[in-house]
């Protein structure tokens, strides 16, 4: 194991002192440090490839190699900026990536992480990354060795880092509530509410997660699920393409951290949907499922937002008042309507997660 501490200051040491990235359950010990007061140099970006345009631009300012991590699945969001501006062969601008390394060798893990997982490394060797696997503190020697190289050629360096690597001495963030609706108890009304024949599709980390334990605890049989087991961000694209299909009532259940990483499908969205488009943003103002950084969602205006974007109605749930009559009056209106739902973090223990996704895929079709 490797102490976060260690490893930020050997960063420091090496002028790399200016953080950004996506949020990672892996990577959260990082997260929790660089949040406390000794790192105001941190910025928690929408996605990725954000993130990898940060860092581009610190290094343009300063000459200082940028520290930019995220969660591998990420890479592929980073890969526009990483190849068409970064790149050796391009500007060669200096990266520090810090990823962690989900779906790695003989660690157990979702199918979508699996697949991932199993090609990181040749994708960076395909991306002409130079990378090591940091594992112990004798690891963070030639991490520093590479730091070193970096700035003489300027080239982009790797570390990937596995589940169970990283700890640390302070005290974790408290995984704050914002908002007091229990999600639970929104998502069984809402289930509960749905036309028989709805489709619900909901982006990936708890959200879908919820609704496979709500459906197995509460028996909830009637509409089915597609669960965005990955690509955070692209949960609406999904649901507006089903829905432009499909007569059938279809529901998007998404989260603040999914809807700011790709908002521009919110326009398209609003653009080309029609009435059979439900869109549901359950706001928590945080990536509740790797560690409760927040997402700034809070001081978002979504109705000003979802109006200026073509939605024709704009719903507000805050608490339990009148819960059933506000779901069922957004669900049977004929605009195009965005429901934001702000509720509190997740308190369901030991979520089950979807493990069968053909036998997902293919109820989902019948």
């Amino acid at each position: 194991m490797i102490n976060v501490d260690d490893l930020l200051n050997l960063l420091k040491k090496n002028k790399s002192d200016f953080f950004t990235g996506v949020p990672d359950s892996i990577l959260k010990e990082l997260s929790y440090s660089l949040q406390s007061k000794d790192y105001k140099n941190h910025i928690i970006a929408t996605n990725e490839g954000a993130a990898v345009s940060l860092g581009i631009g610190q290094y343009l300012s300063t000459k200082k190699i940028p520290v930019v991590y995220m969660q591998n699945s990420g890479l592929s969001n980073a890969l526009n900026p990483l190849i068409s501006i970064a790149h050796k062969k391009v500007y060669s601008i200096p990266l520090i990536l810090l990823i962690g390394w989900r779906g790695s060798p003989g660690i157990k893990d979702e199918p979508q992480h699996n697949v991932k997982g199993k090609i990181t490394r040749e994708l960076l060797k395909l991306l002409n990354i130079d990378y090591l696997i940091l594992r112990t503190n004798s690891d963070l020697k030639k991490f520093e060795k590479k730091i070193k190289i970096s700035r003489k050629k300027k080239n982009i360096i790797a570390c990937l880092i596995e589940k169970g690597t990283l700890k640390s001495t302070r005290n974790k963030n408290k995984h704050l509530d914002y908002y007091s609706l229990n999600k639970e108890f929104f998502l069984k009304t809402l289930i509960e509410n749905l036309p028989k024949k709805a489709k619900i599709i909901s982006s990936t980390g708890y959200n879908s997660r919820e609704i496979m334990y709500l459906r197995k605890k509460y028996k909830l049989k009637n509409s089915k699920d597609f669960y965005m087991v990955g690509g955070m961000g692209h949960t609406s694209s999904v649901a507006l393409g089903h829905s432009l299909f499909n007569k059938d009532c279809t529901i998007c259940i998404d989260g603040d951290g999914s809807l700011l990483m790709h908002l521009g499908s919110i326009k398209t969205a609003g653009t080309f949907a029609k009435k059979n488009f439900k869109y549901i943003l359950l706001n928590n103002n945080s990536h509740d499922s790797v560690g409760g950084q927040t997402t700034y969602s809070n001081d978002i205006d979504f109705k000003k937002l979802s109006n200026s974007f073509g939605f024709k109605r704009y719903y507000s749930i805050k608490n339990k008042n009148n819960l059933k009559k506000n779901i069922k009056k957004f669900l049977s209106s004929t605009e195009l309507g965005f429901l934001e739902v702000k509720v509190g973090n997740n308190r369901i223990k030991n979520l089950p997660r979807p493990s069968d996704l053909i036998k997902v895929k293919n109820k989902f079709l019948k």
